[in-house]
C-alpha cells in the first residue's frame, strides 16, 4: 500500500509517518508538505534514505501537483493545515485558503480517480465543536458544530466539504477529530513545548487569563495508532472522536512542567486572554473504543516525562524553529 500523507513535515504528520514506517513493513508513503514556518523537513531526516519514503515539496492548493501524486497512491491522509488559533485571529485568510480550498483540491483529486476507490481521511480537531463551558459533559460525534475561531471555523468547513463530497460524489471519506496532542517535534508556539523552552531558559512563561482553560491531552503516538485503525477499518463516511480522557487546566500543565524542570512558579506571567478563548474541550472517545478497539496506551505521567526529556535533549531543533517564527 502506498499513501499520500499531506502536511507530513508538521508535528502530528511527522510522528505518524515515522511510527507507521516502523510498524508496517508493506507500507510506503509520499509526504507532500509546503514547508511553511511550522513544517520542518529535519523532523524526518532519518527517513531520507528509506526507499519506502518520498518527500515532495509543494502545496495542497496546487491542483496539478496534487492530481499527479494522487494518481500514484492508494489513499490520502490529510494533516496539512494552518493550526494556531492566535495566528488565525491575526490573519484568517491563509487559514481559509489552506484549510478549505486545499481540502477541496484534495477531495477533487480523489474524486477524479475514476475506477479507483481511494479513501480520503480528513484529520480534524475537537475545536469544531466549540466550547463546553463550565457545565460539564463531553463532545460526541453527534455534538453540534459550533466553532469559535477562524481556525476552527476553517476546519469545520473542511469537515463539511468532505461529508458533502461523500454524499454528492461518492468519495470514500472518513473524519477523525482529536483532542490536544503533545509529544516530540511539536512547533514551539504551542503550550507544552513553549513552556518547556521558556522555562529551560529561565524566561517568563506567558499564561492566558488565569490559566483556567481545560484541555484533554493525548500523546501523539496514541493518536497515530488511532488514525491508522480508522483509515484501515472504519466504514465509509464514519466520523470518530479521538481523545485521551485526560483533562488538565493550562495552569496545572505549566506548574507540572516547572516542577519537572526544577524551576520556580515565579516564572509564570499571566497575560490578557485571547478573544473567543474556549474554556473547555473534552472528548467522548467511546465509539472508537467500542468499534475499533482503540484506547490510549501512554499515560500522562509517562508521556509528559518523555516529552520534556525529548525537548531538553533536542534544544538545537527547537532553537532552529524558534528563529523561523514570522
Amino acid at each position: 500500500m502506498r499513501l499520500l500523507v499531506t502536511g507530513g513535515a508538521g508535528f502530528i504528520g511527522s510522528n505518524f509517518i515515522r511510527r507507521m514506517l516502523r510498524r508496517e513493513p508493506d507500507l510506503s508513503l509520499i509526504n507532500l508538505d509546503a514547508l511553511t514556518y511550522a513544517g520542518c523537513r529535519d523532523s524526518l531526516a532519518d527517513l531520507e534514505g528509506d526507499r519506502r519514503y518520498e518527500f515532495v515539496h509543494g502545496d495542497i492548493q496546487d491542483e496539478n501537483l496534487v492530481r499527479r501524486l494522487v494518481a500514484r497512491v492508494d489513499g490520502v491522509i490529510n494533516f496539512a493545515a494552518e493550526s494556531h488559533v492566535d495566528r488565525s485571529i491575526e490573519d484568517p485568510d491563509v487559514f481559509l485558503k489552506t484549510n478549505i480550498q486545499g481540502v477541496r483540491v484534495l477531495l477533487d483529486a480523489v474524486r477524479l480517480e475514476k475506477g479507483r476507490d481511494l479513501r480520503f481521511h480528513q484529520v480534524s480537531t475537537d475545536e469544531v465543536y466549540g466550547d463546553l463551558g463550565e457545565g460539564g459533559g463531553y463532545f460526541t460525534e453527534e455534538s453540534r458544530l459550533a466553532p469559535s475561531s477562524p481556525y476552527s471555523a476553517s476546519k469545520t468547513a473542511a469537515d463539511l466539504l468532505a461529508l458533502a463530497w461523500r454524499r454528492t460524489f461518492g468519495v470514500d471519506v472518513v473524519i477523525t477529530r482529536c483532542s490536544n496532542n503533545y509529544g516530540p517535534y511539536q512547533f514551539p508556539e504551542k503550550l507544552i513545548p513553549l513552556m518547556i523552552w521558556k522555562a529551560s531558559r529561565d524566561e517568563p512563561l506567558p499564561v492566558y487569563g488565569q490559566g483556567l482553560n481545560i484541555r484533554d491531552w493525548l500523546f501523539v503516538d496514541d493518536h497515530a495508532d488511532a488514525l491508522w485503525e480508522v483509515y484501515r477499518r472504519a466504514e465509509r463516511g464514519a466520523v470518530f472522536n479521538i481523545g485521551g480522557n485526560n483533562e488538565w487546566r493550562n495552569i496545572e500543565i505549566v506548574k507540572l512542567i516547572l516542577r519537572q524542570l526544577g524551576k520556580p512558579e515565579s516564572l509564570i506571567e499571566f497575560v490578557d486572554d485571547r478573544p473567543g478563548h474556549d474554556l473547555r474541550y473534552a472528548i467522548d472517545a467511546g465509539r472508537i473504543q467500542r468499534e475499533l478497539g482503540w484506547t490510549p496506551a501512554v499515560d500522562f505521567d509517562e508521556g509528559i516525562r518523555r516529552t520534556i526529556r525529548w525537548y531538553r535533549e533536542n534544544g538545537d531543533w527547537t532553537e532552529a524553529l524558534r528563529r523561523r517564527v514570522p
